[in-house]
């Protein structure tokens, strides 16, 4: 299992922990409101059936009608009571500036039949089933009551999603921040081991390079094909090492030819590869980009050896350049005849550590599309792939020539 995927697994492990604390966390909450609930029905019943013995028995004696008014109103639960007609015949918790019937009383408070009418409609949405009052008089008439929860309860329904949204948050700030410390900190590692390599190969190279202007001159070697691939590789190691003294740093870019600069890199890569790949460079050989050359080999490389890497036996690489003149951009399309890629990982295969074969670091394409993005201003995706068929990938580079569109008389 390479980096990536041990990386993916870990996100799936915690995203599997946090949904399970998160489901315990509701599933606790929703037993507490049940049984606050059912304690709430039992308080609305009592509310009901002391209201119902006041009515019951007016002759009693005051203190006995007293002791049962300072039980009904010691319960807080807000209630309509209403007939089989549904007019409001009592109630009880309700905003007292919206249910006063003496207007005379207090000029600032006033009767809101709209208010009772959708106070009532949210007890019946919240508790269908009323408590029923039988009044036991001649007519046998039945009074019903509904109520609704308590702030109480309705705080703690709404606490919980409150609660994980606020860790959630403080959670993805604290990541963010220690992601981006952590990465800052990786960076400099990096650039630090990229300078000193290149500090390190400029000595060997430097000699190698003395050694082939020796081998030249001693033996007359110079037109000498073997002497020139030589050189060529020697070169090629200086602008290695030319790249990792740049990492860290900002690039310049010059403006060159795009079709130049590829067939440069195409024609010393493809003597070093199988016989049996093809390569077929094609397109606009005018067009023109800003670009560092050194760096810009280094994502063609990139790219290339995966097409490489990806053809089981032979195959054909086929490179295209071309310009698109209304959006002023430049594609560059590198296709190849191999295994193909998924399309669940179009994106990940630019990710860090993402590799399909059992020796390699992953970092080819992450490297390419850093150098694109960051230091060219471009893009770079894949653009098609199918199993077994071939991949293309697409690099987008901003054209370093205006489109002026011809008017016709």
């Amino acid at each position: 299992m390479n980096p990536y995927q041990r990386k993916r697994r870990w996100k799936f492990i915690l995203l599997g922990f946090a949904i399970l604390i998160a489901g315990a966390s509701l599933w606790y909450t929703n037993y507490l409101v049940r049984n606050i609930s059912t304690a709430e029905r039992t308080r609305a019943e009592l509310w009901a059936r002391s209201t119902q013995s006041i009515i019951a028995m007016p002759d009693v004696n005051d203190e006995y009608i007293s002791f049962i008014y300072s039980i009904r109103d010691s319960l807080s639960v807000p209630a309509i009571v209403v007939d089989s007609a549904e007019n409001i015949v009592t109630w009880r918790g309700l905003d007292s500036t919206k249910t006063n019937f003496d207007l005379e009383a207090d000029s600032k408070k006033k009767y809101d039949p709209k208010y009772f009418k959708n106070q009532l409609k949210a007890m019946k949405a919240q508790h269908p089933e009323p408590i029923v009052l039988e009044l036991n008089n001649r007519s046998n008439e039945k009074w019903f009551v509904y109520y609704k929860d308590s702030i109480l309860v309705t705080q703690l329904k709404v606490f919980p999603y409150i609660q994980l949204s606020l860790i959630a948050i403080f959670l993805l700030i604290a990541y963010g921040v220690f992601s981006s410390s952590r990465k800052s900190e990786q960076d400099q590692v990096w650039v630090g081991l990229a300078k000193e390599t290149a500090h390190q190969l400029g000595t060997p190279i430097s000699s190698l390079m003395a050694w082939v202007e020796l081998l030249k001159s001693k033996f007359n070697l110079s037109d000498e094909s073997m002497i020139l691939e030589m050189e060529n590789d020697v070169k090629r190691l200086e602008t290695v090492a030319d790249r990792f003294s740049k990492i860290g740093s900002k690039p310049i870019l010059h403006n060159h030819v795009v079709y130049e600069v590829v067939e440069e890199f195409v024609n010393y890569f493809k003597v070093r590869v199988s016989d049996k790949i093809e390569f077929i460079l094609i397109g606009d050989k005018q067009v023109e980009a800003l670009v560092n050359v050194p760096l810009f080999d280094w994502v063609i490389e990139n790219i290339l050896k995966n097409a490489v890497n990806a053809i089981d036996n032979e195959g054909i690489i086929k490179i295209e350049v071309k310009e698109n003149l209304v959006k002023e951009q430049v594609f560059i399309d590198i296709t190849d005849t191999g295994a193909g890629i998924p399309k669940k990982d179009f994106d990940t295969v630019f990710q860090p550590g993402y590799t399909t074969r059992k020796r390699g670091w992953g970092l080819g394409l992450s490297l390419t599309k850093r150098i694109v993005e960051n230091y060219h201003q471009g893009s770079v995706f894949v653009k098609d792939s199918e199993i077994a068929k071939g991949t293309t990938f697409r690099i987008v580079l901003k054209s370093n020539m205006t489109y002026v569109p011809t008017t016709t008389s």
